[in-house]
């Protein structure tokens, strides 16, 4: 029998990418999934595909994330479990920090952190009128360890972790489990935009990021996606506060930078 029979998911940033993959894979298990997006043609084109519910939105404000929660309510009842996977890392933000402006960090940090803390704000209430539910941050192995030119992402992604751990202790009584994931390198349209964006011979540069991993490759969204059903499921009842590394053995290097 499916597992999420009954239960309501919001995904941000979910009409591409590793949301795509996760709103896909909760609908295989019977959950009602709400993704928020603002790319109406990738998320029209998701909800004719699998039946997943749209909604068109900007979740680095207030505004944005109040109206996704409110139409997920709407639409089925209540919350269950929270998929903050919105994330941006523009191809013009690669830069120095003191060359960085102001108003990209802003917008990275807004999308990337704000957003995570927004969403769980205005989810939590409903979570706890169900009597508890689950929260599931995308972070990234750039939390952990970091590379040149992408201070504000990795000032996000370090604090998506941080965020994880504090709001795993705030809301633990309240049968509120949260937990987050660290992808490495996943085949998506990011990915792309950065390949697109180092020009030349673009299968080398795919062959270099994949040689990072110990595995040889980089991962599939489906591959994040499946452990994010792990975390949000009863299977994972005694974990919160966590993250895991879904990075090929990235992370086991130590250096991977």
């Amino acid at each position: 029998m499916p597992e999420f029979i009954g239960k309501t998911v919001i995904v941000t940033g979910g009409a591409k990418g590793i949301g795509q993959a996760i709103c896909e894979a909760f609908v295989r298990e019977g959950a009602d999934v709400l993704c928020a997006d603002r790319d109406d043609a990738a998320g029209k084109a998701l909800f004719a595909r699998v039946g997943v519910r749209y909604h068109h939105a900007d979740v680095s404000d207030a505004a944005g994330c109040r109206s996704v929660v409110d139409a997920a309510v709407a639409a089925f009842g209540g919350v269950d479990v929270l998929c903050n996977n919105v994330g941006i890392q523009p191809t013009s933000s690669y830069l120095p920090a003191h060359e960085l402006p102001e108003e990209m960090w802003d917008r990275i940090v807004d999308v990337n952190l704000k957003s995570y803390f927004l969403m769980t704000k205005y989810c939590i209430p409903e979570m706890k009128k169900r009597g508890g539910g689950v929260i599931v941050n995308t972070a990234s192995v750039q939390g952990l360890q970091s590379m040149k030119g992408v201070s504000a992402y990795a000032a996000s992604k370090g604090g998506v972790l941080s965020l994880t751990r504090q709001l795993a202790l705030e809301y633990a009584q309240d049968n509120i489990r949260v937990l987050a994931v660290n992808p490495g390198t996943i085949d998506t349209p990011m990915v792309q935009e950065a390949l697109d964006a180092i020009g030349g011979d673009q299968e080398a540069a795919l062959r270099q990021m994949a040689s990072v991993h110990p595995m040889g490759r980089i991962g599939k969204p489906s591959e994040i996606a499946d452990v994010v059903m792990f975390l949000a499921s009863p299977k994972a009842s005694f974990m919160t506060g966590e993250y895991v590394c879904v990075d090929g053995g990235m992370m086991a290097i130590g250096a991977w930078a």
